[in-house]
């Protein structure tokens, strides 16, 4: 093995600080050394060397062509040890990712299987953007989507997460037996924002259910679904709900599904630029979401 002949590093050190700064007096400083001990380093790489480094002049001191040669030799490296040993002790950075949801599906779905998330995943710190709006992946404005809808999504890539279905629900106090009871009791409305023909409402509901005489338009209506559940819960009328966001409850005898029929939602889809399909966080939030779908035991 050959080994490297180098001069010692102190004196090596002293040199570089004092070219950086061309004066020994501040070297000395940034060294915690006295001046008079960079002076003599330097004088001793220069023996070392057998060539002159500096040009030493009253109040000033230059660099020789040797000194300009060996200087940018050793901030490089200086600089690389630096970085090297700075990734080696400092902390490794959090990665995070922002997911956008409707704030319904964040309260009933989302927030109560957080913590298995921070157990698989303690590494990486989920942000959630909770809105009715759906934000802008492209641009940005957060990393990942949960959409409720059909697509198509132009420029995302889109994972079926859950197919919803809505159904009558009441408090069990309400005593409902058959759909003929709604007639005497309170529809609670959640107003949807962009009405399609099939979206579902107590008006489809009522035709599927063959109850023409119902009247469908009265009741109370809300504009956050999470709310009309708080109704139902509450005892103030019967809502037709997503089964899904409303499954604890229905397990919990909070609420219950007294009758049909049920009708069809639309998809909870996962989508995300195409340009970051395969990053590690995407990969991992995607899986972890489609296993707490499917009702799998959630693992890292």
């Amino acid at each position: 093995m050959q080994y490297r002949r180098l001069p010692p590093l102190a004196a090596l050190r002293a040199f570089e600080a004092a070219a950086r700064h061309l004066s020994f007096k501040r070297a000395a400083k940034e060294l915690g050394v006295t001046p008079t001990a960079i002076s003599h380093q330097i004088r001793l790489l220069e023996e070392t060397l057998k060539l002159p480094l500096f040009e030493r002049q009253t109040r000033s001191v230059a660099l020789t062509p040797a000194g300009q040669q060996l200087y940018p030799v050793l901030r490089d490296g200086f600089d690389a040890f630096a970085r090297t040993l700075h990734s080696l002790v400092a902390p490794p950075r959090r990665r995070s990712l922002t997911l956008s949801v409707t704030p319904a599906f964040a309260a009933k779905w989302l927030l109560p299987r957080i913590p298995s998330w921070r157990a698989a995943q303690p590494e990486i710190d989920l942000h959630l953007h909770a809105s009715e709006e759906p934000v802008d992946l492209i641009s940005g404005s957060a990393d990942v989507a949960i959409r409720y809808g059909y697509g198509p999504f132009p420029g995302l890539h889109a994972k079926v997460l859950l197919e919803d279905r809505f159904a009558p629900v009441a408090s069990p106090h309400l005593g409902l037996k058959a759909a003929a009871d709604l007639r005497r009791h309170t529809l609670l409305h959640f107003d949807w924002r962009k009405l399609k023909r099939d979206t579902p409402t107590w008006r489809l509901w009522a035709a599927k259910a063959g109850l023409a005489d119902l009247q469908v338009e009265n009741g109370i209506r809300f504009s956050d679904e999470s709310h009309a559940i708080q109704a139902a819960i509450a005892g103030q009328g019967v809502a037709l709900l997503s089964l899904i966001l409303v499954a604890e409850e229905l397990a919990s005898g909070a609420l219950v599904q007294p009758f049909g029929p049920v009708v069809d939602g639309y998809r909870y889809q996962l989508v995300y630029p195409a340009a970051v399909s395969d990053g590690p966080e995407i990969a991992a939030l995607r899986k972890w979401l489609q296993e707490a779908a499917s009702g799998k035991k959630l693992t890292s």
